[in-house]
């Protein structure tokens, strides 16, 4: 099997470990990383013995696919030079700033038939994977996602540092259109809203309930779907699914429904690998990737209809509090 040239763009936390992963595996040549930092660019390279570049134009013409893992207001310029050279991107959440520059994503990896996935790593989770095939009709999603604040990740707000990653899942989960959002957020310790709250109603009557903060003291990431005659609590933390499901019209003593109660643990599990192994396969043989940039779009819709909600409804409230 040929190798393909792989390079990463922004070797910052996140994106050093797309260069680990990349540089692991035997049927990939991870030719260079790029930063706008060449002290930072260089620490990496000799990590991984390869070669750095503070210029990404000049990485870029050297690979066949990049993981571009920079700031969210570059990712629009350097993905579309990226895919105008012929390079197979993927880019890190959230997709883009704005909507048109997502649809302009799309369809310039459309015209140069190259791969374009946006990298939401929930979806490679092994709990989440574990959901395919036993969801059929979910109601009702309620999801928690909460950490302690950090610096880094806070030139986006929670929405779309944390929220979009359950915003796709659910979106993908749900497979109808949303109806309404509605939404709450504050901000408590940047300058940005850091705690947030939405409700999502969907066109075929389900309704989740989204949370989001990252000024929380302990870290938690749960999801519960419900439907008929099912339950679903996903603990991403603890790797643990709980499935409870109506046995028929099987009654107990007391004449209440019997329910048959499961638990299924997973090992610790390389979500990122999966995910940029994923991406290789849809190189190699030509499948849509696993998320798309229409997923990524959508995600992104819906984060920028929630902020909107908050912001309307934050400048509200301030006008009301100055009137009195």
């Amino acid at each position: 099997m040929n190798k393909l040239r792989a390079g990463v763009i922004g070797v910052g936390y996140l994106g050093n470990f797309h260069a680990q992963k990349y540089a692991e595996l035997e049927d990939i040549e991870l030719v260079g990383v790029a930063d706008a930092s060449m002290e930072r660019a260089e620490e990496i390279a000799k990590e991984l013995s390869t070669e750095a570049f503070q210029d990404y134009s000049e990485l870029i013409s050297l690979v066949d696919l990049v993981s571009i893992v920079v700031p969210t207001d570059l990712h629009h310029s350097i993905a579309r030079e990226c895919l105008n050279s012929d390079v197979h991107v993927l880019l890190e959440k959230p997709i883009t700033v704005t909507v048109e520059e997502a649809e302009e994503l799309i369809k310039l990896a459309n015209e140069r038939k190259r791969v374009f996935q946006v990298g939401h790593l929930e979806r490679f989770n092994p709990a989440i994977m574990a959901l395919d095939g036993k969801l059929n009709n979910p109601m009702y999603v309620e999801s928690h996602r909460l950490a302690p604040f950090k610096i880094r990740g806070t030139d986006v707000n929670v929405i779309m540092d944390l929220m979009i990653h359950d915003i796709d899942i659910i979106l993908n989960l749900v497979q109808s259109e949303i109806k309404s959002v509605s939404a709450v957020g504050v901000p408590v310790l940047s300058a940005d809203v850091d705690i947030a709250n939405a409700r999502l109603e969907f066109a075929n009557g389900c309704v989740a309930n989204v949370t989001a903060s990252r000024v929380s003291r302990e870290g938690m990431r749960k999801l519960r779907v419900f439907q008929p005659d099912a339950y679903f609590s996903i603990d991403y933390n603890d790797r643990e699914i709980t499935m409870a499901n109506k046995k028929s019209d099987e009654l107990d003593e007391q004449g209440v429904p019997v329910i048959s109660v499961e638990k299924e643990t997973f090992e610790q599990a390389d979500a990122l690998m999966s995910e940029i192994k994923a991406f290789i396969d849809s190189i190699r043989t030509g499948k849509p990737p696993v998320v798309s940039g229409e997923d990524g779009k959508r995600a992104l819709e819906i984060a920028l209809t929630i902020n909107k909600d908050i912001k309307i409804t934050n400048d509200a409230s301030q006008l009301m509090a100055t009137s009195q």
